[in-house]
């Protein structure tokens, strides 16, 4: 469950990116976060835990500096690093918490459960705001999508779940999403958990979520919003493995850039 505000406070922004954000002139998703994290008062932790690569941290270090923030990148690779004195001051003083990309099941098993996990779902709820670009948007939500198959059919064994850092339990987001054609593992996602809303963020752009539940699209793509919460039907329950599941009552929205959709109310609206 996300951490609870006290009575004084407000939730950070959740910023879940699709992947291949730009990061060349005018890179404009990084550059809202920045200037959502305070501009050049702005004190960004860089956390490339779900990358392999070692040039993946320092790059977005880089990226972040070169729009006027202090950066930090942190790479944390073992769990017992999750509780290294130094690494916690660090995220205690950030105004913005990075997720970069990889495979999410390294920052799930890697943080989860730690004195890291905990702070950050803290600092959210004290009003810091927490980005994250493909793995890093997966890893956001209570239950992260892990794994699937491509296609645009939802079926039994279709997709992979794991916890996630529980930021909100609002929606599910998955990423890269029509360019790997993954409308099928999110259906399939969404039909064992119907409370939440589904997101599917294309690559190069983001999903910019308030602390009411208010959305805001940004970037060069879509976000593919499925709503459950009328769904009358699902036969999820009783088919064969792998077999395709049928939902019915389902509501999908497209939302361009500029377009919002609130997480609470299930509404969605345009400028």
């Amino acid at each position: 469950m996300p951490a609870k505000p006290t009575s004084l406070q407000q939730r950070g922004f959740i910023i879940p990116i699709g992947g291949a954000e730009g990061k060349g002139k005018n890179p404009a998703i990084l550059s809202r976060f920045v200037e959502l994290c305070g501009g050049s008062d702005a004190r960004i932790m860089v956390i490339p835990t779900a990358s392999l690569l070692n040039e993946t941290g320092p790059l977005y270090q880089e990226l972040f500096e070169s729009l006027g923030a202090n950066s930090m990148c942190v790479p944390i690779e073992n769990r017992e690093e999750c509780f290294n004195g130094e690494t916690l001051r660090i995220l205690d003083a950030a105004t913005g918490i990075f997720i970069t990309g990889g495979n999410q099941l390294r920052l799930s098993t890697i943080l989860g459960g730690t004195p890291v996990a905990r702070g950050i779902r803290k600092l959210h709820a004290s009003g810091v705001h927490v980005g994250g670009t493909s793995a890093g948007a997966a890893i956001v939500s209570e239950h992260m999508i892990a794994g699937g198959r491509s296609g645009a059919s939802p079926r039994e064994s279709g997709v992979e779940l794991a916890p996630g850092l529980g930021l909100t339990n609002r929606v599910i987001i998955d990423q890269h999403f029509n360019q790997r054609q993954r409308m099928g593992r999110l259906l399939a996602a969404l039909s064992f958990n119907p409370f939440a809303c589904g997101l599917g963020i294309d690559e190069n752009t983001a999903a910019f979520i308030g602390p009411d539940g208010s959305m805001e699209v940004v970037g060069r793509g879509t976000v593919t919003v499925v709503d459950p919460a009328d769904l009358r039907h699902s036969s999820m329950s009783y088919v064969r493995r792998a077999q395709a599941v049928t939902l019915i009552g389902l509501k999908l929205h497209v939302l361009a850039e500029g377009a919002h959709f609130n997480v609470e109310t299930r509404e969605a609206t345009i400028d």
